[in-house]
C-alpha cells in the first residue's frame, strides 16, 4: 500500500511540474504575442457567450472575458484540473466573475446554440476524438456563431482537413486564426 501512495504522489508531483512549465511557457507566449490579437479576430464583442476550448492556465479566457464584459460570460473547458485552478486564480486576480469552469474532455453540459464563439487555440493537436469535440462545438453554437481555431502545431492543409466536413466551413482566414461557421 505505501509504494502505491508513493507513486500517486509521484505522479501528482509530475503532472503539477508538467503544468507549471507549461504554464510558464504560455507566460512568455502571452508577452510576446497577446491573446488580445486573437480574440479580437474572432470577433468576440460585449455581452457575448464564448466558449475557451481546452483553455490551460487560462490566457485567452481572461482575455475573452474582459472583452465580452460583465454583461457576458467566458466558459472555460478544460480537463486538466490544475488548468482550471490557474483560471480561477487569475479570474479572481483580475476580479472577473464571468467565467465558469467546465471540467471535462468533450461535453460541455450546455445548451444547444447557445454560444456565440469557439476559441480553440493550440489544442486541436491534442484531441484524442477531434470528430467528438467538433460535434459538441457544433451543438453549443448559435447558427451564426463561429469557432475560431489556431493550432501552431498543425499545417494549414491538418487544420483545414481536420475541421471542415459536414460540420463546418471556413469563412475566413486571418493573420492569427481561422474562422469556421456552422453548416
Amino acid at each position: 500500500m505505501a509504494d502505491f501512495s508513493k507513486r500517486n504522489a509521484m505522479n501528482h508531483f509530475i503532472d503539477t511540474l508538467n503544468f507549471r512549465m507549461l504554464q510558464l511557457v504560455f507566460m512568455i507566449r502571452d508577452a510576446i504575442s497577446p491573446p488580445e490579437k486573437k480574440i479580437t479576430e474572432a470577433g468576440v464583442k460585449t455581452g457575448f457567450l464564448v466558449l475557451d476550448y481546452g483553455c490551460g492556465p487560462g490566457g485567452f479566457t481572461i482575455a475573452a472575458a474582459k472583452m465580452a464584459g460583465p454583461s457576458g460570460r467566458v466558459y472555460a473547458v478544460d480537463r486538466n484540473p490544475l488548468a482550471l485552478e490557474s483560471v480561477k486564480n487569475r479570474a479572481r486576480t483580475n476580479t472577473l466573475s464571468n467565467i465558469e469552469l467546465i471540467h471535462s474532455d468533450c461535453r460541455t453540459g450546455l445548451k444547444a446554440g447557445v454560444i456565440d464563439v469557439v476559441l480553440m487555440y493550440d489544442v486541436f493537436h491534442e484531441l484524442d476524438a477531434s470528430s467528438s469535440v467538433l460535434t459538441e462545438v457544433h451543438r453549443i453554437l448559435k447558427p451564426c456563431a463561429v469557432l475560431s481555431l489556431s493550432d501552431h502545431h498543425l499545417t494549414e492543409g491538418e487544420i483545414l482537413t481536420g475541421v471542415r466536413g459536414d460540420l463546418f466551413d471556413l469563412t475566413h482566414k486571418g493573420k492569427y486564426t481561422y474562422t469556421f461557421s456552422k453548416k
